[in-house]
């Protein structure tokens, strides 16, 4: 068997790492249950590995936040695979479970990965977390459950992130408000995109990505949009990488987000996507 990135690594300290978070067992050798977990990890650091390089060029200090962190396998390996010789940056860890947290924050002591930090905040009150810096450079949210990818979204928007990298997960709330306001909507041809059931949901899921998109680029991003695994090792595998290419508000983008929430009887999410 070809072994994977992961199993050829010899540096003592980043498979401490690997053991800690249980991705190798203590003899050394990979965790079966964790295999899957770790090829999602690693494809996303290959989509994650270029937007950093980009922000090494600046030569400046700059700080990733991902939102959602959970047991922090991608801040930690971040970390450790491309930052941990990089005195200018900086990564903060935001969960709301509060044993994760404190397990995050008692990893990174022991491993002294010292420009690593952890809260316990929902996304929306990091926003206004006074030990987080006012701009940051890259924001991530991997597979952060319905509209916590919204609230990272707006975290970005409101930190002038340079980059942002999503992997949304059960996104419903478009979907519930189609199957609300289903009755409005039956003279429209466009009904049938979603009258189903299983098409309210799948149609719900697949609008919600538009929307974001269409946002991001309305604010300047350049958006990508592309699968990071394959669909048997997970079914939320739609991954969203914007990039700030420009300070200019795009209009066609705003425009279009106003045009699918009045056509698809969305107008109370406005709020949700506002541009």
């Amino acid at each position: 068997m070809i072994k994977t990135p992961i199993e050829q690594i010899t540096n003592v300290q980043t498979i401490e790492l690997l053991k800690e978070l249980h991705i190798l067992t203590r003899d050394g050798k990979i965790n079966q249950d964790s295999r899957r977990k770790l090829k999602q990890i690693y494809h996303l650091t290959q989509f994650i590995e270029p937007l950093l390089e980009e922000l090494k060029q600046t030569e400046k200090p700059f700080s990733l936040v991902d939102h959602g962190a959970g047991k922090s396998y991608l801040g930690f390996l971040i970390y450790d695979f491309y930052l941990k010789n990089l005195e200018q940056s900086h990564i903060f860890g935001i969960e709301t479970r509060s044993e994760l947290v404190d397990k995050s924050i008692n990893l990174q002591k022991k491993l002294k990965f010292d420009r690593m930090s952890f809260f316990n905040l929902s996304v929306q009150d990091s926003i206004q977390c006074k030990e987080i810096p006012a701009e940051v450079d890259l924001v991530t949210a991997l597979h952060a459950c319905d509209t916590a990818t919204d609230d990272a979204i707006e975290f970005a928007l409101q930190k002038k992130a340079k980059h942002i990298v999503l992997v949304p997960c059960c996104q419903a709330e478009v979907a519930s408000v189609l199957k609300k306001n289903k009755a409005s909507q039956l003279k429209s041809p466009f009904v049938e995109l979603w009258r189903h059931p299983l098409h309210t949901r799948e149609f719900g899921s697949h609008l919600t990505n538009i929307l974001r998109c269409l946002r991001l680029e309305a604010h300047g991003y350049q958006v990508t949009v592309t699968e990071f695994v394959g669909l048997e090792h997970s079914m939320k595998n739609e991954l969203i990488i914007g990039s700030l290419r420009s300070g200019a508000h795009r209009r066609t983008a705003s425009e279009r987000v106003q045009f699918y929430l009045s056509e698809f009887g969305l107008e109370e999410l406005t709020e949700r996507f506002k541009v």
